[in-house]
């Protein structure tokens, strides 16, 4: 299973955040105990005023090469787990993130 869904104007990505770490890093996905797959990263910000909400945000941006601009928190503000949508040409984004992902192993 994987951890995001195609919308009509783009793509929800469900993660699982750990702010205040010692590093930038996507990890992999993970399994939740409630069955709930989702991609788990570490980012360095402080949760704090939506600073790891903009640190986790410029992280994928970075990674998948799309513009910060396309990418929201819709759920999740201040929970370490979180939904984010990626707005765009749905298709485009469907097959950016199953290909980042496929390099993810399952942790």
């Amino acid at each position: 299973m994987l951890p995001f869904s195609q919308t009509k104007n783009g793509i929800c990505l469900r993660v699982w955040v750990t702010p205040n770490a010692s590093h930038d890093k996507i990890e992999g996905i993970v399994i939740r105990d409630n069955d709930l797959t989702v991609l788990r990263m570490r980012v360095t910000a402080v949760p704090d005023k939506g600073k790891a909400n903009k640190a986790l945000i410029t992280l994928l941006a970075k990674q998948l090469s799309i513009p910060k601009s396309s990418i929201s928190v819709t759920s999740g503000l201040t929970s370490r787990q979180k939904t984010l949508t990626f707005t765009g040409d749905a298709q485009h984004l469907f097959q950016l993130m199953e290909q980042f992902l496929s390099q993810m192993q399952t942790i």
